[in-house]
């Protein structure tokens, strides 16, 4: 197993971060697996899951995966070289479609934990930061706030290196001081 690699990009909307978790796992395998969790609901959520579909190269198997992250992980590793996950927070609000149920959310964010973990192959996950801005003023807002924020924590853990993106700039934060370039 190398070291960092399992890796965790995290950034504001626009930041760069899936650029970036892109060209990191373009660098650590032939067999790469991009395992996409947006479902789109409308033609805009479409069109930027079609921008993203072409940045990556025909090298890359896609595989939608809207909930099922950890079962993802387990059975599609022996054909994987590294796996890029994109993204948490889009995981997480169809987790929270399908339940409010916190104990049920924080037990299947651990179960993807683990899965990253003992994964055999890089695995680079991408996730919003969404706890800096002003407190939400709805329960579901706030409660979608605090669960990607145990989401990032939990999932930062289990990760070798943790990269922080601002205006397209990576930026290492676990372990510190640690350069993030290629």
């Amino acid at each position: 197993m190398t070291e960092n690699n399992k890796i965790l990009v995290l950034g504001g909307c626009r930041s760069g971060k899936s650029s970036h978790a892109l060209q990191l796992a373009e660098a650590m395998g032939r067999r790469r697996v991009f395992v996409a969790t947006c479902v789109p609901h409308d033609d805009e959520m479409q069109g930027r899951v079609d921008r993203h579909r072409r940045e990556r190269s025909d090298t890359w198997r896609t595989l939608e995966i809207p909930v099922n992250l950890a079962e993802a992980i387990h059975a599609h590793s022996p054909a994987a070289d590294v796996m890029l996950v994109d993204c948490l927070t889009l995981w997480l609000n169809n987790l929270l479609m399908q339940t409010q149920d916190t104990v049920k959310i924080r037990r299947r964010i651990d179960e993807l934990a683990e899965s990253v973990k003992t994964a055999p192959h890089p695995v680079i996950l991408v996730s919003n930061e969404v706890g800096s801005g002003i407190v939400p003023e709805n329960r579901l807002a706030r409660l979608y706030r605090d669960l990607a924020g145990w989401t990032n924590q939990t999932v930062a853990a289990a990760c070798d290196r943790v990269v922080w993106t601002v205006a397209g700039i990576p930026v290492t934060i676990k372990p510190p001081y640690q350069n993030t370039t290629l």
